[in-house]
């Protein structure tokens, strides 16, 4: 497993300025083929994990001696597993818990990567040297390493687990955040916004920001899916989510060993990181082409 993710989303034009009739952003996005798919997949994702947390399925903890390996049926639509729980219940608990790592390992990053990128970027000098060190020294460790070190450090837990995977994320944010932002300080409306005494806060979140929010906003879908593929591989290995706690990655662990005879173990909980990792980089397609000024004209 890798988490090496380039922010190749940096090479994202700016957004282009909404326009009177045109299209907003959401309609956009489905407008692509890709970013429809994606938010279809995704979309069901979010209802089946809806399903875990008010409640409405089983009891994904709840063992049943007498139906261990029981395959899809009525009573267990995908099956049971080596003590008896429900498959259906434990998928839905671990895509919950997996969106959960995800949203909050990402928003922690974007925050704080997205900030220092802007404001090294924007600033300069000292900040842009001191922040550019940092993420030398950050991107010098593998991301597999390095997360994988931090989570034994922090301890277990989701929410360490998120924090690890943010740590491990932040300078990619950094990156895709300087990279615009140097561009974007020497045009020339930001020049001539000097000219006229406006204040640095005024350039830099009135007329800097929003014309380098288009790569920040598509390396967050594709940082999405790249976090739910992390937190799998962590609890794979044993160092996330921790039994009896519903995990896709734990429940992918314990079922290799069960697959020539209950092939169910093992099919849906990886299909479902499949399906949202797949899904999130297609949101991420439809929002590239839709925050393109080119695409945008057309």
């Amino acid at each position: 497993m890798t988490t090496e993710m380039p922010p190749a989303a940096a090479a994202v034009a700016p957004a282009a300025p909404r326009t009177a009739g045109q299209p907003s952003l959401p309609r956009r996005i489905v407008a692509d083929r890709n970013g429809a798919i994606g938010v279809v997949l995704i979309g069901v994702l979010v209802l089946v994990a809806l399903v875990s947390l008010l409640h409405l399925a089983q009891d994904p903890l709840a063992q049943h001696q007498s139906g261990q390996l029981a395959g899809p049926s009525g009573a267990h639509w995908l099956g049971t597993d080596q003590f008896g729980r429900d498959i259906a219940a434990r998928v839905a608990a671990g895509i919950f818990a997996s969106l959960r790592v995800a949203v909050v390992s990402v928003a922690i990053a974007t925050v704080i990567g997205g900030l220092l990128g802007v404001l090294s970027g924007f600033a300069g000098g000292i900040l842009d040297a001191v922040v550019g060190r940092l993420t030398d020294v950050l991107f010098a460790f593998p991301a597999t390493l390095l997360a994988l070190a931090l989570v034994a450090a922090l301890g277990h837990g989701w929410f360490n687990t998120a924090v690890a995977i943010a740590v491990v994320y932040t300078p990619i944010f950094v990156r895709t955040s300087r990279g615009p932002v140097l561009a974007v300080r020497e045009s020339e409306y930001v020049r001539a916004g000097r000219v006229l005494g406006f204040s640095r806060s005024r350039l830099l979140f009135r007329h800097v920001l929003p014309n380098v929010s288009a790569p920040i906003a598509v390396q967050v879908a594709l940082a999405l899916s790249w976090a739910i593929l992390t937190e799998a591989g962590l609890s794979f290995l044993g160092l996330g989510t921790q039994p009896p706690s519903p995990s896709l990655g734990l429940m992918v662990a314990d079922s290799r060993n069960f697959f020539p005879d209950a092939w169910w173990t093992l099919l849906f909980p990886a299909l479902a990181v499949v399906v949202a990792v797949i899904g999130l980089n297609l949101i991420g397609d439809g929002l590239r082409n839709a925050l393109d000024p080119r695409t945008v004209r057309r």
